[in-house]
């Protein structure tokens, strides 16, 4: 039987009729800014009405985070500083893929020697996502860390001053209600740990 890339909504019409009728078309972009993790652009794009509008974009070049968990099933989460918010948030271990040519899974096997006292014997992805795509294209990849054992022997960034903190599932979920883990990331995979059970 043929197959099509497209699937159809309950209203016979195809997604990429509804694609076609939202697609913005680059028609300009003007260079602001250019960092060691981020390009920022204003683009200007014309709308699927003939209009045109103005949008600002950040580029980044995406990320990896990791959902580890101990033998004694607890989370491993991370307590840093982060300066844009003004204060420290409670993280699963992440990273830039800002090594060259290094494939995302090495990356997270990497973060989570680097930023903790473990290591993963495997990696499976769990989830892609996009953090803010308001205005910004970094995308984000989630792995589960498999075989995790207290056995690195890296060590973190000189700019990354990070505490280890090991959480039970009622612990996240008291935490979670509390508004206590505040990062997307972070409660994307929390809540996939948390649906296991």
């Amino acid at each position: 039987m043929p197959t099509s890339s497209s699937s159809t909504s309950a209203t016979g019409h195809t997604d990429a009729t509804f694609d076609a009728a939202l697609t913005e078309t680059l028609q300009d972009s003007t260079f602001i800014f250019e960092g060691k993790i981020i390009k920022v652009t204003v683009d200007t794009v014309v709308l699927p009405n003939g209009k045109t509008a103005t949008r600002e974009v950040v580029r980044h070049c995406g990320a990896v985070a990791v959902l580890a968990i101990t033998p004694e099933d607890k989370v491993i989460l991370v307590r840093q500083f982060r300066h844009p918010t003004g204060g420290p948030l409670l993280e699963i271990p992440a990273g830039k893929l800002d090594v060259d040519n290094e494939p995302p899974e090495q990356c997270a096997y990497r973060e989570l020697a680097e930023e903790t006292p473990y290591t993963a014997g495997g990696m499976t992805l769990i989830h892609t996502f996009y953090t803010a795509p308001g205005f910004c294209d970094e995308l984000m990849y989630v792995f589960r860390a498999e075989g995790v054992r207290e056995d690195s022997t890296l060590n973190a960034d000189d700019d990354e001053f990070v505490q280890t903190v090991l959480m039970s599932r009622d612990e996240v979920r008291h935490a979670i209600e509390k508004q206590e883990i505040r990062d997307a990331k972070t409660l994307v995979a929390l809540q996939s740990w948390l649906l296991e059970k």
